[in-house]
């Protein structure tokens, strides 16, 4: 009996991690057509239907998840931050009638997208082999997603604006430089292409120097179990 509970189990959780995946894929693809169109995601009625649905799935998501858990508020204690990022803020505001700034409003819309940006962290590191190209995959698909993001916000609010976005490459090629501190001869000259860089700096400070503690760690284990072994 409890080898039937825990292979249904590990299949229930695959299918909610590959729905997630899914749906996290499809709002990017959704939002990135959007930017690029030029159309208004607040006055794309499907688009605001779609970021529900799929918010609804992730709460759908964590609260299944916390009902299979063996140590349910351990669970909600490490994933409350996924639930936070499920709610559909957007369509509260809406529906609520609350009303904010057209920026703050804008970056809202990314929130169920950092939710499904960790959902793609944790599929991809998943799949990974062992712990060190767990970790390097998972960062790495925090660092394309976080850069990707930026690189959306910076053309949908700089072109037509700032000179040196002609194309959404130049957005790309902004976001990349900035997130790796490199430096960049574009500047923001919008509220939020300014807040868009500086969280993209701040990442990039922030994720670099702990992707490379964790990465020598790992290596410096290896080489002293492998050491350790030869010994023996």
């Amino acid at each position: 009996m409890n080898a039937f509970v825990v292979r249904h189990s590990a299949c229930i959780y695959r299918w909610l991690n590959i729905t997630v995946l899914a749906l996290s894929l499809a709002l990017i693809i959704y939002l990135s057509a959007d930017a690029f169109r030029g159309v208004s995601f607040l006055a794309d009625r499907g688009y605001m239907r779609f970021q529900l649905l799929v918010c609804c799935v992730f709460i759908a998501d964590f609260f299944i998840e916390l009902y299979m858990s063996s140590h349910r508020w351990r669970f909600f204690r490490r994933r409350l931050l996924f639930l936070i990022l499920s709610v559909p803020y957007l369509n509260l505001f809406e529906h609520y009638g609350v009303m904010f700034s057209p920026d703050v409003v804008y970056f809202v819309r990314f929130i169920p997208l950092a939710r499904g940006m960790l959902a793609m962290a944790i599929v991809v590191g998943y799949v990974s082999t062992n712990r060190l190209t767990n970790i390097f995959a998972s960062y790495s698909a925090v660092l394309l997603a976080i850069a990707y993001f930026g690189s959306l916000v910076f053309f949908e609010r700089e072109h037509g604006l700032n000179p040196g976005v002609n194309a959404y490459f130049d957005a790309l090629w902004w976001a990349c430089a900035d997130t790796t501190t490199t430096g960049c001869s574009i500047s923001p000259m919008t509220p939020a292409g300014k807040v868009t860089g500086a969280v993209l700096a701040i990442m990039g400070m922030v994720m670099f120097p702990l992707f490379t503690v964790v990465i020598t760690s790992a290596v410096r284990q290896r080489i002293s179990s492998r050491g350790e072994a030869s010994q023996s």
